[in-house]
């Protein structure tokens, strides 16, 4: 008896071998595509542009202002080319990007200011609720260092929607996105702190005048001596010395492009003086100044240097090849303040811009790169927006996603594997402003309604593979695809009581929903 426990021992280990074998690749096959067992979590960097269109970087084919630090993101890991921002305006944009809810669920779903414009009013818009989930508090759950820089428009001081109050250890620049308007404000803030910024004197950043000024020199009443970019810059590089060990998560949310017209004179002279042959008025919004199109290219550039600042330290600190960075805007190119998006070609082909849900408004660029994992130079289709951030990055964090998401991870297109991808059965907006917009994306095709405060009800569709400008309305040609259409603009959402939608919410309330 014991001789054939001694001859079967063997046997059975073999074959407890074997099944673990089996079951291991089973797994394999079959697990969702997140960071394998054992390996250190990835630090995370969201570097989330302001008002960047989707044609103002040269990887995604501008031709006038130069972005090699962001092209060399592209060039090192994978850029997308159908990723879409969570709104046509800041705040709700933001909130979808944190919250990984659509703005038919999300808590903020347009601009809405509390306090006023003066330098004695309060600062800050209607404030993110206390009981609203953020991608900052699920990953500092799973040990993450979370900060946050630039601009958060989510909530003023002392509100709810306060940075440190929703998951992030840290936070330094402008907790009021109209305070953001001036690139050299009177203070920032540095956690519940003010920072104050002792070059700048307080000036309006919305300022008209009814002639061009004697000389260029004269516009220097337009800027101060502490430029906001570079606190903020500096911050976000101090964070990454100091959490090197990881793992950290660094929300880079930059007040570029977004006006006023500041930028540092060195890079102003980058560009050519023929670009201007006449000074902006400030007649269009924000502020005055001589050289208007260089100015813009300058701030892109400025943006463009601290991206490479930040890879600069990420080699110097060894680190690069834990890191992941997601580059990204929160929406498409501005229509106002002295910005020349014909000029530059800001948009391509897409219709609209700012505020609109056009492509111009809410298609954006994506760009990720992680050595090592997120595939070099490989340019994706896939069709993502702002919600799929929080699932992706929890995902590649080894946490577990919340409940009640509107996003779907894209972490195996960015790990590869792209056969393993979920797709979205449909990506929904809805924007109060400008008229009062919904949209829906339903793979190749876009469903948009407008002018809906004014009881329009017409809903036009566009095929964004055969038409990406959105030039032809086929809605009389798909009937089944517009009424498909119809009901997710009725259904897939809930009414927001501090954000009140009357064409769309007496529509729900009259249907029983």
């Amino acid at each position: 008896m014991s001789r054939l426990r001694s001859r079967s021992g063997p046997v059975r280990s073999l074959v407890t071998v074997l099944v673990l074998v089996v079951v291991a690749l089973v797994f394999a096959s079959s697990a969702p595509a997140q960071v394998a067992s054992g390996s250190r979590r990835p630090n995370v960097i969201i570097i989330l542009a302001d008002d960047l269109g989707y044609g103002e970087l040269g990887c995604y084919g501008q031709a006038k202002i130069r972005t090699p630090n962001i092209d060399r993101l592209a060039a090192e890991g994978m850029r997308f080319t159908r990723h879409y921002s969570g709104s046509p305006v800041c705040a709700p944009s933001r909130c979808v990007l944190l919250t990984g809810k659509h703005t038919g669920h999300s808590f903020i779903r347009d601009n809405r200011e509390v306090g006023g414009w003066g330098p004695e009013d309060a600062e800050g818009q209607w404030p993110l609720a206390d009981e609203e989930t953020t991608l900052a508090e699920v990953v500092r759950e799973l040990g993450y260092a979370t900060c946050a820089v630039g601009k958060w428009g989510l909530g003023g001081p002392g509100s709810t929607g306060h940075p440190c109050v929703q998951g992030f250890d840290h936070f330094y620049g402008y907790l009021c996105q109209r305070v953001a308007h001036n690139y050299y404000p009177t203070h920032l803030w540095r956690n519940h702190d003010v920072d104050v910024q002792h070059g700048n004197r307080y000036f309006s950043a919305h300022q008209r005048i009814n002639a061009p000024l004697e000389n260029e020199q004269a516009y220097e009443r337009f800027r101060g001596g502490d430029y906001a970019p570079a606190a903020i810059a500096e911050e976000a590089i101090t964070f990454i010395r100091d959490h090197r060990e990881g793992p950290f998560l660094l929300h880079y949310a930059s007040i570029i492009p977004h006006l006023a017209l500041q930028a540092p004179q060195p890079y102003v002279e980058r560009y050519p003086r023929q670009w201007d042959p006449a000074p902006y008025l400030g007649d269009r919004g924000y502020l005055p100044h001589p050289r208007p199109r260089a100015c813009y290219a300058a701030m892109i550039s400025f943006l463009d240097d601290v991206v490479g600042r930040i890879l600069d330290t990420l080699d110097e600190l060894g680190i690069g090849g834990r890191t992941l960075i997601l580059f990204t805007s929160d929406n498409g190119t501005t229509y106002t303040g002295g910005c020349d998006r014909q000029f530059f070609n800001s948009l391509g082909e897409l219709r609209g811009h700012k505020g609109t849900l056009y492509e111009g408004g809410i298609r954006v660029p994506l760009i990720a790169r992680w050595p090592g994992r997120v595939p070099a130079g490989v340019v994706s289709d896939h069709i993502s927006g702002f919600q799929d951030v929080l699932p992706t990055i929890v995902e590649l964090s080894g946490g577990e996603i919340p409940q009640g998401l509107d996003g779907i991870s894209f972490a195996p297109t960015l790990l590869g594997r792209a056969e393993r991808q979920r797709e979205h059965e449909h990506l929904y907006w809805e924007y109060s402003g400008g008229g009062g917009w919904q949209a829906v994306i339903l793979g190749r095709y876009k469903a948009v309604r407008r002018n809906l405060r004014k009881g329009e009800t017409h809903i036009a569709l566009y095929d964004l593979r055969a038409d990406p400008g959105e030039s032809r309305d086929i809605a009389a040609d798909h009937g089944e695809i517009v009424e498909r259409a119809r009901r997710i603009m009725r259904q897939g959402r809930r009414p927001s009581k501090a954000f009140p939608f009357p064409a769309l919410d007496q529509a729900a309330g009259r249907s029983g929903e």
